[in-house]
């Protein structure tokens, strides 16, 4: 994917096989053409808000949708999902937080916060790429967003 092409989904997931798995659904039901996938938190609000490695993108769009995770290095899901809600220019975004975290408080937290909808990543595969493309395609062809 080229630096500078408008992306319809950010994936922020530091799971190189979990990235795959989203990838593969999401690319046979036809969502992974507009997608971009940075592998941790830092790299995810450089990309929304056109700093370090993305400073030089011209483009003032932003992505359709991020599924995000939560447990990261470097910046974690819960920072980027705070920065993405409590800034104008990108408080609209609708964010699919996907995890292996079940706990209340970070189910609570990502609400408080803003988040649009909480997924627990299932352990199957099959499983898991359902979800992806059922995220996928509800918020990029059946919500409206302005």
């Amino acid at each position: 994917m080229e630096l500078f092409e408008e992306i319809d989904i950010l994936l922020v997931e530091d799971s190189p096989n979990d990235a795959e798995l989203a990838i593969r659904a999401l690319k046979k039901r036809g969502f992974a053409n507009k997608m971009l996938w940075v592998k941790d938190g830092e790299q995810a609000i450089n990309y929304l808000f056109r700093l370090g490695e993305y400073s030089q993108q011209h483009d003032e769009t932003s992505p359709k949708l991020v599924l995000l995770d939560l447990k990261m290095p470097r910046v974690d899901g819960m920072e980027v999902l705070r920065a993405i809600k409590e800034d104008q220019r990108t408080r609209r975004i609708p964010v699919v937080i996907l995890t292996s975290s079940q706990e209340e408080r970070d189910l609570t937290l990502s609400y408080d916060l803003g988040v649009n909808s909480y997924v627990v990543k299932p352990m199957d595969f099959d499983e898991m790429a359902d979800v992806v493309c059922q995220a996928g395609s509800y918020w990029l062809t059946v919500n409206r967003t302005p």
